[in-house]
């Protein structure tokens, strides 16, 4: 047994305040890291073993942290409606009526603790910080409650002298914050109805608008993804038997995801099977299991160890910009969850048995993996309060076929288990509790869609050729193996865009080169005489890859990506032109360059695809007879020295999504001018007119591949413009199809001519109206 701690001395010997105060800082420090660590443990265990109150409970462990820590003050607040942090309990000083009770989160020291959802640590307050309301308190140290990502609370220990806490007295705060978790949330010291109080939609219809992240609708049942898990147990004697807990848990998990894997054995050879074997691999990570063994050691209980582990990673993740971590942390935390399910043995999801046959996934973020628990048949659509289009859950969930909005604010507290729930992944919109007339709306839409698909593959493998005889190739844009799939069935000319980034994103080092000829050559087969254009890696911004490390940037879209990196790094760009020549295997290949901005960097990488077939040449590799190689047109700047590379080039591929918002200086991922301004306005028609124009006269093929082309109204005027080869998603491709017979463009071509000469902020409802007029069927997209 430890010995008791000794009384602070008197120190009488020091000449200085300061030095009296920094000799007790440190003798208290040092009796805190002789004594308290397992003592503190024990007594934690004892009390939440008790049959007392929660209020009692938190009392009891108050008071525990101030006797222990030798601090002046010890508070615990509690997070409530409006942000509000309110003190629960508090042991010293603190019980002054002269002090604060309350702050708002990014208030003071305790608000800011719970801002930034990590601990802060000061050893000389001064006195106008905010956190000191004249107690004359020196030093301050505070950690954040957390539970299931979110901030639950603060634990707070303040001193009068000026004391630098160590990292024991800090990691000490947060196994307690630990404990202090599980009593708010699940030991009843507040209801789930105050946890969520001010943010509950009280069964009144709600939408909310998020970012669709997957195209579709679904109406459904609201699952929530929570994996509910309680801890019970959260400080432990015996490290040993808590390692072997850890060890057979893990064992489980393994051979759990193992299975799973193998049960969706459709997913072989797409991106997203790459995803989902990544993450297999990180669920071994010797890292993440030694860091989880070290908490053990101090005395929690496995799963508390893991929890532990899992909120401290989480609050260091978070804090950091790079986004391709940020992914890593969503991987993290469903491992951490489905460890956890195993050492409780807890089911992380409802039994099949138990969902409702239409439902609706609805989670904070979700791992690859996740979806792959549910039964396909039953999960309709997925809501995420966060997600972009390239988190590794939203590509498997478009492989899928299922439609998801990501970013969707408060969802989580603002939706109950059991709620009927809307998604349109079309629009990015969610309608909780809709009303009657909202379900009649959709589900006539979706049986429309229905019906619109049924005509699109009657008219899927007709060539598409306007009333005047112009021959329109409708292609198909891609990135994934599973698409390539549905060109046949789509009834697609080709593939006008294939991104070779996604196939990259779920891996966890650069592919080889063998790796990558192997993709481009078993895309090539599975397309036999169709075109697939492939463009080269546009990485950078908001595409990460793990093994590649891009500068932290304020604007990633107009930073360093694209071309750019292949200018920098040519390695990266010869890789990949090696891959292609291997992958054709001597058949013609068309190749494509993403963010050309001056004729000079198409040159330089035409060099570099010089320098790759004179190397296959050498290495008696076959070479392609004709290697097209084209650029994505989508920086302005290009525009004023179109004429020169249009000597150089073989063909144009209009990325409208970039030129648009480059061309309006409007960011098109800022919600608030995202629909400021429109593609179907005189300034941007005049330029795509100009840049057909300069093509059809240098005889250069010009498509658009942008997502301009895939909605019926816009693909009208597109032809119109002189544009005979447009690229689109695989649901846009019947509708444009459909769309192209109906229309005469020599009816259309001199109406344009005097539109564009408009003042007018958008010609939209003027097109709109010449199509009704004119019979032009502009049904939209499935």
């Amino acid at each position: 047994m430890l010995p008791e701690p000794k009384k602070w001395p008197d120190i009488v010997t020091e000449p200085s305040a300061e030095a009296r105060d920094r000799k007790a800082s440190e003798f208290v420090d040092a009796q805190v890291l002789l004594a308290a660590p397992k003592k503190l443990m024990g007594s934690l265990r004892d009390i939440m073993q008790g049959t007392e109150s929660p209020e009692d409970k938190l009392d009891k462990i108050v008071k525990l942290i101030s006797r222990e820590l030798r601090a002046d003050d010890c508070s615990c607040y509690v997070l409530r409606a409006g942000e509000m942090l309110e003190l629960y309990s508090a042991c010293g000083l603190a019980q002054d009526e002269t002090r604060k009770a309350n702050f708002r989160v990014g208030e003071g020291l305790v608000g800011e603790v719970a801002a930034i959802a990590a601990p802060i640590v000061m050893t000389n307050m001064q006195p106008d910080v905010p956190d000191a309301d004249g107690a004359n308190f020196k030093s301050f140290c505070g950690v954040p409650i957390l539970r299931g990502g979110r901030v639950r609370g603060a634990l707070v220990i303040r001193n009068r002298l000026q004391r630098a806490y160590g990292e024991e007295a800090v990691d000490i705060l947060q196994t307690v914050a630990l404990v202090l978790a599980e009593l708010i949330v699940a030991g009843g010291l507040i209801t789930r109805l105050e946890i969520n109080a001010g943010f509950s939609s009280g069964g009144a219809p709600v939408h909310m608008e998020g970012v669709s992240l997957g195209r579709g609708l679904a109406i459904g049942t609201a699952v929530l993804y929570e994996p509910g898990i309680s801890l019970q147990d959260i400080v432990a004697d015996d490290t040993k038997v808590q390692k072997m807990r850890l060890s057979k848990a893990l064992s489980s998990m393994h051979n759990a995801i193992d299975r799973m894997l193998n049960r969706n054995t459709g997913l072989h050879g797409t991106e997203s099977r790459d995803i989902l074997e990544a993450y297999q691999m990180f669920a071994r990570d010797r890292g993440w299991l030694a860091r989880i063994e070290a908490t053990i050691e101090k005395g929690l209980s496995a799963e508390a160890a893991v929890q532990r582990v899992q909120n401290e990673t989480r609050a260091r993740m978070a804090r950091m910009n790079d986004a391709y971590i940020r992914e890593r942390l969503q991987d993290l935390e469903d491992l951490s969850n489905r460890l956890l399910s195993h050492l409780l043995k807890q089911n992380r999801v409802n039994p099949p048995e138990n969902l409702p046959d239409n439902f609706i996934l609805i989670a904070r973020s979700l791992g690859p993996a996740a979806l792959l628990d549910y039964d396909p048949a039953k999960l309709k659509g997925v809501i995420l309060e966060k997600g972009s289009s390239s988190n590794h859950v939203a590509i498997v969930a478009r492989a899928l076929g299922i439609p998801v909005v990501g970013q969707c604010g408060d969802i989580l507290n603002s939706v109950t288990a059991g709620d009927q729930l809307i998604v349109d992944g079309d629009h990015g919109m969610v309608y909780i509790g809709p009303a009657d007339y909202v379900v009649d709306l959709y589900t006539k839409s979706m049986e429309a869609r229905q019906k619109r698909t049924s005509i699109y593959r009657r008219h899927a493998h007709l060539a598409s050729v306007t009333k005047d005889n112009i021959k329109v190739s409708v292609m198909m844009n891609a990135g994934l193996m599973s698409e390539i799939d549905t060109v046949q069935v789509a009834g697609a000319d080709g593939v006008g865009l294939f991104r070779t980034e996604l196939s990259f994103m779920g891996l966890q080092k650069y592919p080889l080169v063998v790796t990558q000829a192997a993709l481009y050559g078993q895309i090539m087969d599975k397309m036999g005489d169709k075109p697939v254009v492939f463009r080269t890696l546009d990485i950078g911004g908001d595409k990460p890859l793990p093994y590649f490390k891009a500068p932290e940037e304020d604007n990633p879209a107009l930073g360093w990506r694209a071309i750019r990196i292949g200018m920098d790094r040519p390695a990266v760009l010869r890789t990949q032109f090696r891959a292609f020549i291997r992958g054709s295997r001597g058949r013609n290949i068309k190749i494509m360059l993403p963010f050309v901005t001056e004729v000079a960097e198409f040159d330089r990488a035409k060099a570099l695809l010089e320098m790759e077939k004179v190397r296959a040449r050498q290495n008696n590799i076959p070479v392609p007879e004709k290697i097209e190689l084209g650029i994505m047109l989508e920086v302005p700047a290009l525009l004023w020295q179109l004429d020169t590379i249009l000597k150089s080039v073989d063909f144009v591929s209009v990325g409208t999504n970039d030129l648009m918002q480059y061309l309006y200086a409007a960011d098109r991922s800022n919600f608030s001018i995202r629909n400021r301004y429109d593609v179907l306005s005189p300034a941007m028609l005049r330029v795509l007119k100009n840049i057909a124009d300069q093509c059809r006269a240098a005889k250069v093929p010009v498509s658009v591949c942008g997502e301009m082309a895939g909605q019926p109204l816009e693909a009208m005027v597109l032809i119109a413009l002189g544009y005979q080869h447009l690229s689109v998603t695989a649901q846009s491709v019947g509708a444009v199809k459909v769309m192209v017979p109906t229309l005469d463009t020599r009816q259309l071509v001199p109406y344009l001519e005097q539109l564009m000469q408009s003042r007018e902020h958008s010609l939209r409802e003027r097109l709109i109206s010449f199509a009704r007029d004119h019979n032009v069927n502009i049904t939209q997209a499935v």
